[in-house]
């Protein structure tokens, strides 16, 4: 610890992202990474935008890409707030409207990143336990079972179990908790749940989180964005511009907005996941794995009678990374990111030898 550290430094438990080792000829399924690239006509403009232009700062309200999100969910621009990456977007949704007098509320098992950001802010929080089956149980959600919250969130689907809440459940959690925001972060929405964000037209307490990093081939731009009610979105605003009032640059915002706007390009990539990992699903069941069910780019699988870390280190000698989380409850899952479907079929074949 340093002698010159502000107090709260020391009391942080940094998240730890997904390994990105540098090897070659390796199958990479540990970080959630789409395995097809970003749109064509998201390349050209990020080439396009390469230009004298960048001498200058980008737009602070980011105009031209709040718009382009808002056509493409289907809302008004008034109702949509940028950044960079969803994870940006999150970290000023803590700030600005999850830090109450009651606690915080989410999941046991979900998105590693919650807690760091209540240590980072001094967030009062409490967890819910997962079912036995690993699902959220939305009457934990209600205030009738654990009182009132001071905030709720959580992701759908969620991580790292990749299961998905139907959007008629959400909705029971949203309006059962009026005077209390609910966050959905629907980072993994587009393979295979429900999003619902045509549900903050109706309901002011409901902020949706989403990211250009999976399901638009852009993880490497860092652009993520939330829809809710204005009121929300002037909170997040205001944060943000008390932090950095330009948040996305020219390049980012220029890709963003060409891959918004190709639509068959994201249709025709995001089927092509949905398809792979339910092969990949199949495979892993024919090898003596539990699957749960996923809507998202990723499967969680724990094997019948093999240990998970042993089968990752397996995995790793030839070299392939999956995802073991050394955590209570899912020591014994790997999560393992769908590629393309000839890595799949070389996983498969790897998990074969080493089962």
């Amino acid at each position: 610890m340093s002698r010159f550290w502000s107090p709260v430094v020391g009391t942080l438990s940094p998240y730890v992202p997904g390994e990105q080792p540098k090897l070659q000829n390796l199958i990479k399924l540990n970080t959630n990474e789409h395995p097809y690239g970003p749109s064509p006509r998201a390349l050209e403009a990020i080439r396009a935008a390469s230009d004298d232009t960048l001498k200058l700062y980008p737009d602070p309200s980011s105009d031209r890409l709040r718009q382009a999100v808002a056509s493409a969910v289907g809302v008004e621009p008034a109702r949509v707030f940028v950044g960079n990456g969803s994870d940006e977007v999150l970290a000023h949704a803590f700030l600005a409207l999850l830090k109450h007098e009651r606690p915080l509320r989410f999941p046991d098992i979900t998105y590693s990143f919650y807690p760091v950001y209540c240590g980072l802010y001094g967030i009062a929080h409490e967890t819910l336990p997962l079912t036995d089956d690993f699902r959220i149980d939305v009457d934990d959600y209600l205030p009738g079972r654990h009182g009132q919250a001071g905030a709720i969130i959580f992701p759908n689907p969620n991580a790292p179990t990749g299961r998905a809440l139907p959007a008629a459940e959400i909705e029971r959690i949203v309006a059962a908790n009026p005077d209390t925001v609910v966050v959905v972060d629907e980072a993994y929405v587009d393979f295979g749940a429900e999003s619902v964000i045509p549900l903050t037209a109706r309901y002011d307490n409901l902020l949706v989180v989403q990211t250009l990093s999976k399901s638009r081939s852009l993880a490497g731009l860092r652009v993520g964005f939330a829809v809710g009610s204005p009121a929300l979105i002037d909170g997040l605003e205001r944060v943000k511009n008390s932090f950095n009032s330009y948040p996305v640059d020219r390049l980012a915002s220029a890709g963003a907005v060409a891959a918004l706007e190709d639509t068959e390009y994201f249709e025709q990539t995001r089927q092509a996941v949905i398809q792979t990992r339910m092969r990949m699903a199949a495979g892993l069941a024919s090898l003596g794995f539990e699957v749960l069910p996923s809507s998202a780019n990723f499967v969680f699988a724990r094997h019948a009678s093999r240990d998970a870390a042993e089968l990752a280190a397996g995995l790793r000698a030839r070299s392939i990374i999956v995802r073991h989380f050394r955590q209570p409850r899912i020591d014994q899952f790997l999560r393992i990111t769908v590629g393309t479907d000839e890595q799949c079929e070389l996983l498969l074949k790897a998990l074969a030898e080493v089962v």
